[in-house]
Protein backbone atom coordinates (compact mmCIF):
# COMPACT_ATOMS: atom_id res chain seq x y z
CA UNK A 1 0.00 0.00 0.00
CA UNK A 2 1.25 3.71 -0.98
CA UNK A 3 2.51 5.93 2.05
CA UNK A 4 4.71 8.35 2.64
CA UNK A 5 6.25 9.07 6.46
CA UNK A 6 5.56 12.95 7.64
CA UNK A 7 8.83 14.90 8.26
CA UNK A 8 7.63 16.68 11.66
CA UNK A 9 8.29 16.10 15.06
CA UNK A 10 6.29 12.92 15.18
CA UNK A 11 6.22 10.89 11.70
CA UNK A 12 2.67 10.09 10.41
CA UNK A 13 2.25 7.58 7.77
CA UNK A 14 -0.12 9.38 4.93
CA UNK A 15 -1.83 6.82 2.64
CA UNK A 16 -2.67 8.15 -0.62
CA UNK A 17 -3.66 6.44 -4.29
CA UNK A 18 -1.99 7.83 -7.48
CA UNK A 19 -3.96 6.85 -10.34
CA UNK A 20 -3.14 7.88 -13.96
CA UNK A 21 -0.86 9.88 -15.82
CA UNK A 22 -0.22 13.25 -17.02
CA UNK A 23 -0.29 16.59 -14.98
CA UNK A 24 -1.10 16.40 -11.46
CA UNK A 25 -4.48 16.93 -9.59
CA UNK A 26 -4.10 16.66 -5.45
CA UNK A 27 -7.19 15.43 -4.04
CA UNK A 28 -8.20 16.39 -0.33
CA UNK A 29 -11.10 14.99 1.22
CA UNK A 30 -13.87 16.43 3.45
CA UNK A 31 -15.16 15.25 7.10
CA UNK A 32 -15.30 12.99 8.40
CA UNK A 33 -14.50 10.97 4.86
CA UNK A 34 -11.53 9.49 3.36
CA UNK A 35 -9.87 9.62 -0.37
CA UNK A 36 -12.77 6.79 -0.81
CA UNK A 37 -15.31 10.22 -1.45
CA UNK A 38 -13.12 10.91 -4.55
CA UNK A 39 -14.04 7.62 -6.81
CA UNK A 40 -16.19 9.57 -9.58
CA UNK A 41 -13.53 12.36 -9.78
CA UNK A 42 -10.75 10.11 -9.60
CA UNK A 43 -11.92 7.91 -12.70
CA UNK A 44 -13.23 11.09 -14.84
CA UNK A 45 -9.95 12.97 -14.14
CA UNK A 46 -7.63 9.73 -14.85
CA UNK A 47 -9.61 9.11 -17.69
CA UNK A 48 -8.94 12.90 -19.54
CA UNK A 49 -5.36 12.46 -19.18
CA UNK A 50 -4.94 13.92 -15.58
CA UNK A 51 -2.56 12.00 -12.53
CA UNK A 52 -4.74 11.91 -9.39
CA UNK A 53 -3.32 11.93 -5.99
CA UNK A 54 -6.20 11.38 -3.43
CA UNK A 55 -5.01 10.96 -0.16
CA UNK A 56 -6.65 10.35 3.65
CA UNK A 57 -5.95 12.81 6.16
CA UNK A 58 -4.26 12.11 9.33
CA UNK A 59 -6.36 10.10 11.45
CA UNK A 60 -8.90 9.15 8.84
CA UNK A 61 -9.40 6.67 6.03
CA UNK A 62 -6.28 4.19 6.03
CA UNK A 63 -3.54 7.11 7.46
CA UNK A 64 -2.17 6.47 10.89
CA UNK A 65 -3.93 7.95 13.98
CA UNK A 66 -1.92 9.64 15.93
CA UNK A 67 -3.18 11.53 19.69
CA UNK A 68 -2.65 15.30 18.32
CA UNK A 69 -1.88 17.21 15.18
CA UNK A 70 -5.44 17.72 14.32
CA UNK A 71 -4.73 21.46 13.30
CA UNK A 72 -4.45 23.36 9.61
CA UNK A 73 -1.01 23.97 10.03
CA UNK A 74 -0.08 20.28 10.65
CA UNK A 75 -2.51 19.39 8.11
CA UNK A 76 -0.61 21.72 5.89
CA UNK A 77 2.78 20.25 6.60
CA UNK A 78 1.33 16.72 5.68
CA UNK A 79 0.05 18.16 2.36
CA UNK A 80 3.28 19.58 2.27
CA UNK A 81 5.66 16.50 2.95
CA UNK A 82 3.17 14.57 0.19
CA UNK A 83 3.99 17.05 -2.55
CA UNK A 84 7.12 17.13 -1.14
CA UNK A 85 8.46 13.09 -1.69
CA UNK A 86 5.92 12.84 -4.75
CA UNK A 87 7.98 15.67 -5.99
CA UNK A 88 5.08 17.23 -7.44
CA UNK A 89 4.98 20.12 -9.78
CA UNK A 90 2.66 22.25 -11.59
CA UNK A 91 0.12 20.44 -8.97
CA UNK A 92 -3.90 21.47 -9.29
CA UNK A 93 -5.07 21.25 -5.65
CA UNK A 94 -9.06 20.53 -5.41
CA UNK A 95 -10.19 20.76 -1.40
CA UNK A 96 -13.90 19.81 -0.22
CA UNK A 97 -14.86 20.86 3.05
CA UNK A 98 -12.41 21.29 5.49
CA UNK A 99 -10.01 19.98 3.05
CA UNK A 100 -10.41 23.33 1.29
CA UNK A 101 -8.94 24.53 4.71
CA UNK A 102 -5.53 22.71 3.91
CA UNK A 103 -5.72 24.57 0.17
CA UNK A 104 -5.42 27.66 1.64
CA UNK A 105 -3.39 27.26 4.58
CA UNK A 106 -0.87 25.09 2.45
CA UNK A 107 -0.22 28.12 -0.48
CA UNK A 108 -0.49 30.92 2.39
CA UNK A 109 2.47 28.96 4.17
CA UNK A 110 4.37 27.69 1.84
CA UNK A 111 3.52 28.90 -2.00
CA UNK A 112 2.53 28.30 -5.47
CA UNK A 113 6.18 27.05 -6.33
CA UNK A 114 5.13 23.54 -6.63
CA UNK A 115 1.11 24.39 -7.63
CA UNK A 116 -0.40 26.03 -10.73
CA UNK A 117 -4.01 26.01 -10.26
CA UNK A 118 -6.65 26.04 -7.16
CA UNK A 119 -10.47 24.70 -6.13
CA UNK A 120 -11.98 24.86 -3.27
CA UNK A 121 -15.38 23.07 -3.18
CA UNK A 122 -18.04 23.49 -0.52
CA UNK A 123 -15.11 25.11 1.49
CA UNK A 124 -15.36 25.14 5.26
CA UNK A 125 -13.23 29.09 4.18
CA UNK A 126 -12.75 31.65 5.04
CA UNK A 127 -13.99 31.42 8.99
CA UNK A 128 -17.25 29.77 9.80
CA UNK A 129 -16.92 31.21 13.51
CA UNK A 130 -18.76 34.40 14.67
CA UNK A 131 -16.42 36.80 15.84
CA UNK A 132 -16.65 40.80 16.57
CA UNK A 133 -14.86 40.81 13.05
CA UNK A 134 -16.59 38.02 11.48
CA UNK A 135 -20.05 38.83 12.09
CA UNK A 136 -21.31 35.93 9.38
CA UNK A 137 -19.68 33.30 11.08
CA UNK A 138 -21.97 30.96 12.94
CA UNK A 139 -22.71 30.79 16.88
CA UNK A 140 -19.93 29.42 19.47
CA UNK A 141 -22.69 27.20 20.97
CA UNK A 142 -23.68 25.55 17.95
CA UNK A 143 -20.14 24.24 17.14
CA UNK A 144 -19.87 23.28 21.20
CA UNK A 145 -23.34 21.20 20.65
CA UNK A 146 -21.74 19.69 17.49
CA UNK A 147 -18.58 18.47 18.90
CA UNK A 148 -20.75 17.26 22.11
CA UNK A 149 -22.90 15.29 20.25
CA UNK A 150 -19.81 13.48 18.13
CA UNK A 151 -18.26 13.17 21.40
CA UNK A 152 -21.60 11.83 23.51
CA UNK A 153 -22.04 9.02 20.40
CA UNK A 154 -20.40 9.42 17.23
CA UNK A 155 -22.43 6.75 15.50
CA UNK A 156 -25.79 8.33 16.16
CA UNK A 157 -24.55 11.69 15.19
CA UNK A 158 -23.94 10.47 11.89
CA UNK A 159 -26.85 8.58 11.39
CA UNK A 160 -28.53 12.29 11.36
CA UNK A 161 -25.81 13.90 9.72
CA UNK A 162 -25.15 12.46 6.73
CA UNK A 163 -28.84 12.67 4.95
CA UNK A 164 -28.46 16.43 5.99
CA UNK A 165 -24.75 16.17 4.01
CA UNK A 166 -26.67 14.67 0.79
CA UNK A 167 -29.98 16.70 0.55
CA UNK A 168 -30.24 20.05 -0.87
CA UNK A 169 -33.34 21.59 -2.04
CA UNK A 170 -35.38 19.57 -4.90
CA UNK A 171 -32.27 16.65 -4.90
CA UNK A 172 -33.59 14.17 -2.30
CA UNK A 173 -33.68 11.67 -4.93
CA UNK A 174 -29.67 11.81 -5.62
CA UNK A 175 -29.28 11.04 -1.91
CA UNK A 176 -29.79 7.74 -1.98
CA UNK A 177 -29.83 4.67 0.91
CA UNK A 178 -26.70 3.33 -0.73
CA UNK A 179 -24.64 6.40 -0.69
CA UNK A 180 -25.85 7.85 2.69
CA UNK A 181 -24.43 3.68 4.33
CA UNK A 182 -21.80 4.17 2.33
CA UNK A 183 -20.92 7.64 3.75
CA UNK A 184 -21.59 6.79 7.13
CA UNK A 185 -19.11 2.93 6.74
CA UNK A 186 -16.17 5.48 5.71
CA UNK A 187 -16.90 7.79 8.56
CA UNK A 188 -17.51 4.81 11.13
CA UNK A 189 -13.28 3.79 10.69
CA UNK A 190 -12.27 7.24 11.62
CA UNK A 191 -10.19 7.83 14.44
CA UNK A 192 -13.14 9.34 17.16
CA UNK A 193 -10.30 11.70 18.34
CA UNK A 194 -9.72 12.79 15.12
CA UNK A 195 -13.27 13.39 14.06
CA UNK A 196 -13.92 15.61 17.54
CA UNK A 197 -11.06 17.72 17.54
CA UNK A 198 -10.98 17.99 13.09
CA UNK A 199 -14.76 19.73 14.14
CA UNK A 200 -12.44 22.64 16.30
CA UNK A 201 -10.12 22.83 13.72
CA UNK A 202 -12.29 24.22 10.77
CA UNK A 203 -14.97 25.56 13.05
CA UNK A 204 -12.09 28.30 14.33
CA UNK A 205 -9.61 28.14 12.24
CA UNK A 206 -9.54 31.61 10.17
CA UNK A 207 -8.26 31.52 6.84
CA UNK A 208 -8.92 35.15 6.00
CA UNK A 209 -5.04 36.04 5.55
CA UNK A 210 -4.05 32.74 3.67
CA UNK A 211 -6.91 33.77 0.85
CA UNK A 212 -5.33 36.60 0.57
CA UNK A 213 -2.26 35.62 -0.39
CA UNK A 214 -3.31 33.62 -3.48
CA UNK A 215 -2.38 34.94 -7.02
CA UNK A 216 -2.35 31.33 -9.00
CA UNK A 217 -6.40 30.69 -11.12
CA UNK A 218 -8.74 29.49 -8.75
CA UNK A 219 -11.90 28.18 -9.04
CA UNK A 220 -14.76 28.26 -6.02
CA UNK A 221 -17.97 25.81 -6.17
CA UNK A 222 -20.75 25.61 -3.99
CA UNK A 223 -24.22 24.13 -3.57
CA UNK A 224 -26.83 26.42 -3.24
CA UNK A 225 -28.98 24.19 -1.13
CA UNK A 226 -25.50 23.70 1.18
CA UNK A 227 -26.85 22.93 4.57
CA UNK A 228 -23.64 22.04 6.14
CA UNK A 229 -21.66 25.29 5.01
CA UNK A 230 -24.21 27.80 3.39
CA UNK A 231 -23.09 29.41 0.51
CA UNK A 232 -23.43 32.59 1.73
CA UNK A 233 -21.00 32.20 4.49
CA UNK A 234 -18.21 30.17 2.93
CA UNK A 235 -18.17 30.16 -0.69
CA UNK A 236 -19.63 33.27 -2.03
CA UNK A 237 -16.94 35.14 0.60
CA UNK A 238 -13.83 32.83 -0.48
CA UNK A 239 -14.33 33.93 -4.22
CA UNK A 240 -14.63 37.19 -3.42
CA UNK A 241 -11.22 36.78 -1.43
CA UNK A 242 -9.47 35.55 -4.11
CA UNK A 243 -8.39 38.10 -6.81
CA UNK A 244 -9.99 37.00 -10.09
CA UNK A 245 -11.34 33.40 -8.78
CA UNK A 246 -13.96 31.94 -10.84
CA UNK A 247 -17.15 31.13 -9.18
CA UNK A 248 -19.66 28.06 -9.81
CA UNK A 249 -22.79 27.82 -7.83
CA UNK A 250 -24.50 24.44 -8.28
CA UNK A 251 -27.90 25.10 -8.19
CA UNK A 252 -30.20 23.36 -5.24
CA UNK A 253 -26.67 21.05 -5.21
CA UNK A 254 -26.32 19.95 -1.59
CA UNK A 255 -23.28 20.11 0.42
CA UNK A 256 -22.17 16.62 -0.61
CA UNK A 257 -22.25 17.72 -4.24
CA UNK A 258 -19.29 15.41 -5.56
CA UNK A 259 -21.02 12.29 -4.99
CA UNK A 260 -24.86 13.36 -5.91
CA UNK A 261 -23.62 15.84 -8.65
CA UNK A 262 -20.63 14.31 -9.90
CA UNK A 263 -21.23 14.87 -13.31
CA UNK A 264 -21.53 18.53 -12.89
CA UNK A 265 -18.16 19.18 -10.69
CA UNK A 266 -16.25 16.50 -12.52
CA UNK A 267 -17.44 18.63 -15.76
CA UNK A 268 -16.55 22.07 -13.94
CA UNK A 269 -13.25 20.58 -12.89
CA UNK A 270 -11.68 19.50 -16.18
CA UNK A 271 -13.31 22.38 -18.13
CA UNK A 272 -11.42 24.27 -15.10
CA UNK A 273 -7.50 22.47 -15.64
CA UNK A 274 -7.89 22.86 -19.18
CA UNK A 275 -8.56 26.76 -19.67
Amino acid sequence: MPFITTLGAVPTEIYYEDTGTGPPVVLIHGWPLSHRMWESQVTALSDAGYRCIAYDRRGFGESSRPPGGYDYDTFASDLNDLMMVLDLKGAMLAGFSMGGGEVARYLGRYGAGRVSKAMFLGSVTPFLLKTHDNPEGGEQEALDAKLAAVKADRVAFLEQFFPKFYNGAGVAERATPDLIAFSKWIAWGASPVATQQCVVAFGTTDFRADLKKITIPTCVVHGGGDQIVPFEISGKRTAAMIAGSRLELLPDAPHGFAATHAAELNALMIDFFRS
